[in-house]
């Protein structure tokens, strides 16, 4: 189908969310046409939100609003739809549109499988009525489905279109891109070098795959890795959570920006309890790039001033590999908590693999590592 088609049946002229690769064709529609016009278009930092922004678009107009996500973000949905959203608190209509990742029977990474099983499920737990749209979903059927969706929106009830893989297409093309000349991949290997054998915990996406590979061409074990290939957003906390039990061992999180927004509270935690063996490192090519390319808001975000008011002790940026090598080292010298932002460009090889070992090979031998350390 095409998007086209998709957008002019919802009927709706504000959107807010948080982009995903099935939906990348709505998405690229969404930038092409109103580009992140505030009045037409936020992309938000997690998909709650998301939900509250709806909300007050709703409130402000009268009208609904569509709040675009992956499955994965049901969960950061499920507190505003059950106790903002909902009919027997304040009835506030929105329309979702939800990528299906992990679909059962189709093909896809681990931690999607069980989101993809339950998806469904979940959002007819939260009384939010679905809608399926597949490849074979003709534009009657979409509009019947609409139809009936008004009824249900009208009283104050939510809705949802779960997209399948394929299901949507869009012929323009969307070009992506900033001023910054550094590679993630490269950032990343010049950050494996300085970490030596120290463990790191790597955020999900293109960056854990790069790592994957960067190991594996260097002829080095993946034990010294955590990666967190679902959970957007936890990476961070997670070497938390590390880096406190094993306070006599230098540990290093790769964080991207998307990641950092989504649950950017995890940075107050961490520096109020200011654990000085953890360097944390922000990736900001200020696009959810992973999933497409959609700007984040993390370009016109101090991070590293956001930081300090964390309470971090010490930090860095860098937008060139003399700057990153520099920070790096004085962050192992400082024994510290640290931050180092990171200005990269957009982009990846197009052949870039994934993980050979699968999550809990990875998670068993990461255990046995950290007990030797």
């Amino acid at each position: 189908m095409k998007v086209e088609t998709f957008i002019n049946a919802l009927g709706a002229d504000f959107y807010t969310g948080v982009p995903d690769s099935l939906l990348k064709p709505f998405c690229n529609y969404l930038m092409n046409t109103y580009g992140i016009d505030s009045k037409h278009h936020i992309v938000a930092a997690n998909e709650g939100n998301c939900a509250a922004i709806a909300a007050g678009y709703n409130l402000a107009t009268g009208k609904v609003p569509v709040v675009y996500m992956q499955n994965s973000g049901e969960g950061n949905i499920i507190n505003p739809a059950a106790s903002l959203l909902n009919d027997k608190v304040y009835a506030i209509p929105v329309i979702f549109v939800v990528g299906w990742r992990g679909e059962p029977g189709v093909h896809d990474e681990p931690q999607h499988i069980y989101q993809g099983e339950v998806t469904v499920k979940l959002l007819e737990d939260m009384d939010i009525a679905t809608f399926i749209i597949s490849k074979e979903t003709t534009e009657e059927e979409l509009s019947a489905a609409m139809n009936g969706f008004k009824d249900i929106l009208s009283k104050g009830k939510d809705v949802a279109f779960v997209v399948r893989k394929g299901a949507l297409s869009y012929d323009k093309e969307v070009v992506y891109k900033n001023d910054y000349d550094m590679l993630r991949e490269e950032i990343i290997e010049h950050i494996a070098r300085a970490a030596g054998e120290d463990p790191i915990i790597s955020t999900t996406g293109k960056a854990s795959r790069e790592l994957f590979e960067i190991r594996t061409a260097k002829g080095q074990s993946h034990k010294y890795d955590f990666l967190t290939v679902g959970s957007m957003g936890h990476s961070s906390s997670i070497a938390l959570g590390v880096a406190v039990n094993k306070p006599d061992t230098r540990v290093w999180c790769i964080d991207g920006d998307g990641a950092m927004l989504m649950h950017m509270g995890a940075m107050a935690v961490i520096g109020s309890n200011k654990p000085d063996n953890l360097i944390h490192i922000v990736i900001n090519n200020g696009a959810h790039e992973t999933v497409g390319g959609l700007p984040t808001v993390a370009s016109n975000t101090d991070i590293c001033k956001l930081a300090l008011a964390c309470g971090y002790p010490n930090v860095f940026s860098a937008d060139s590999f003399e700057k990153l090598d520099a920070a790096l080292e004085a962050a192992k010298a400082k024994k510290e908590l640290t931050l180092i932002e990171v200005k990269a460009s957009l982009g990846a090889r197009d052949d870039l693999g994934r993980p050979t070992t699968t999550a809990l090979e990875n998670k068993e031998n990461f255990m046995e590592y950290l007990k030797e350390l």
